[in-house]
């Protein structure tokens, strides 16, 4: 009888910790300030990762982390700054690309590609219009691939181009993550 009592009331003061915990967790998330992408609200307590995966307009991106093994990367302690392509900006590209690429024989291919969108170290769109203007109209930005991408103002409007001249609009900027931060962008950015 008291194994009894004694099991049910452990399974009731860990029923209330978590409810408590989740209670705690979900007030914490409605004090976030989020921006919605995707039609979903990214919160800057979730890593890349956590919030990419609710990104309706992100689905392609998510499946090619999975295949190129990087989820584990971006969820990692970072800080990243991933200029994010939507599904539309994957559809842009010559059809049957982004199928090729997912299959396991390019992983490496598609890694460098992703990597390519990754930049070290957390660049707000306010840091990235900075920087251009210290350039002189354009910033030069060294990639995880090891690659470059130039930013540059075309109006009020952050662009990327990438080493094949390839042009990107920066969509939505700022979406802050634990780990980083996210500019959604109109197109996929390669490198040479």
């Amino acid at each position: 009888m008291k194994t009894k009592f004694l099991t049910a009331a452990l399974f009731s003061i860990a029923l209330v910790a978590g409810t408590t915990s989740t209670f705690a967790q979900s007030k914490m998330m409605k004090n976030e300030k989020t921006v919605m992408v995707g039609g979903a609200e990214m919160y800057p307590s979730k890593n890349i990762i956590e919030n990419a995966v609710n990104s309706k307009d992100h689905t392609t991106l998510v499946a090619a982390v999975k295949a190129a093994g990087l989820v584990e990367t971006l969820q990692g302690g970072g800080p990243f700054t991933v200029f994010a392509p939507t599904n539309e900006a994957f559809e842009k590209l010559p059809k049957g690309t982004v199928e090729t690429l997912l299959k396991p024989e390019n992983k490496t291919k598609l890694q460098t590609i992703l990597t390519y969108h990754v930049l070290s170290g957390k660049h707000s769109a306010s840091d990235i219009m900075k920087d251009i203007k210290k350039g002189n109209g354009k910033a030069l930005y060294k990639t995880v691939s090891g690659g470059t991408l130039t930013a540059m103002m075309k109006g009020k409007k952050v662009m990327l181009m990438d080493e094949n001249g390839g042009m990107a609009e920066v969509t939505i900027a700022d979406v802050n993550q634990s780990n980083g931060v996210i500019h959604v962008i109109n197109s996929v950015v390669l490198p040479k």
